[in-house]
């Protein structure tokens, strides 16, 4: 295992955790190709039996599993220790289980006669044995699932750096022409403003939020931000800029989501179409759920393609398109293109898989 601690929260356990299903089973179908591998080769001993691969993979199986426990109850233990101590540590847990077990076997076979084993194996030689090959078998898990962990954490971190720059990128320009467009409004019409004000205030204090939880959000959120930056925008476009949306009820309005993966689809039409149309148009938003996942589309009229006006558009589309594929995994898909003189942003993620932060 390697070092390199320091990517690692320090609050959290480096150790990898073998207390999951999934690794659990892995580390048994690691196991189990082991024994299969030992079977196979021409080592010139006793010959395979049925019996004996189905001794040998239940001491295998029994051996991990034995292992994997242990390793799982000790996890915060060691991982207060530096990573190389720890690991071998770890590392040393795991023979001593391995020789005791394979002690054990070596006995019961001798004693009761079953003679599984062959008759040239002594008792040091099976013991170190199958410690040994238990030591190398542990040590190369843990090290894969100890880098698969490093990759996870990077990818969240990642994953919330974008989410944090896309917040950033609401701040100034958005806000300059929102105050602008607001100062106009207060000796024209005061209420408008106060209400303009006060859709602001919601919009950055949901945008700009620094909890814990600040890259969560749900869908009734998402459509609430995009709503509250429509309205503030209607104020400086004026009836240039139309929205339609489009919502097929029943709509998973807890469903989590990323925070701002509606907001910046939606900001993106508006700044890369509606304000580059002498006469505006309309930002259609389109939600339905069927077919076992939520769609949200956002179109818009837009300049021709190729008019360089989808810079920005395209290094958001790519940041969303990232994080929903970590939250959902492969089944979420973002696709964009012009069609018939509109630019059209769809997403998709699944209803029923959501990975933990």
């Amino acid at each position: 295992m390697a070092t390199g601690s320091d990517r690692r929260n320090h609050a959290e356990p480096w150790l990898p955790d073998l207390c999951r299903l999934p690794r659990l089973a892995m580390l048994f179908g690691v196991a189990e190709l082991v024994v299969l591998v030992i079977a196979l080769a021409p080592d010139g001993g006793a010959r395979w039996t049925l019996e004996r691969f189905a001794v040998a993979s239940g001491f295998a199986l029994w051996l991990a599993l034995t292992i994997a426990v242990l390793l799982c109850a000790l996890r915060r233990v060691l991982s207060r220790l530096p990573v190389p101590l720890g690991a071998a540590a770890a590392l040393a847990a795991t023979f001593a289980v391995a020789c005791a077990g394979a002690a054990i076997v070596f006995q019961l076979d001798r004693n009761l006669d079953v003679r599984v084993l062959a008759p040239g194996v002594t008792f040091a030689r099976f013991a170190t044995g199958s410690a040994a090959l238990a030591v190398v078998i542990a040590a190369a898990a843990l090290r894969y699932l100890y880098a698969i962990d490093g990759w996870q954490a990077q990818v969240r971190a990642s994953a919330r750096a974008q989410a944090d720059a896309l917040q950033a990128r609401i701040r100034p320009h958005f806000l300059f022409n929102s105050l602008n467009a607001i100062v106009g409004l207060v000796r024209r019409d005061p209420a408008v403003a106060e209400r303009a004000l006060l859709d602001l205030s919601d919009l950055f204090r949901a945008a700009l939020d620094t909890g814990d939880d600040a890259a969560a959000s749900d869908l009734r959120g998402e459509v609430d931000l995009a709503e509250r930056y429509l309205a503030i925008e209607a104020l400086r476009l004026g009836a240039r800029l139309q929205v339609e949306w489009r919502r097929e009820e029943p709509l998973p309005w807890t469903l989590p989501l990323p925070r701002l993966v509606l907001q910046p689809l939606v900001e993106n039409a508006v700044l890369h179409g509606i304000s580059r149309l002498p006469e505006g148009g309309t930002v259609a938003i389109a939600l339905r759920a069927d077919d076992g996942f939520l769609r949200i589309a956002v179109s818009n009229p837009a300049p021709p393609q190729g008019a360089g006006t989808t810079g920005g558009a395209g290094h958001a589309q790519a940041g969303i398109g990232h994080r929903l594929a970590y939250a959902f995994g492969p089944r979420a898909r973002l696709d964009a293109g012009f069609d018939a003189g509109c630019y059209r942003c769809e997403f998709r993620v699944p209803l029923d898989a959501i990975r933990s932060p």
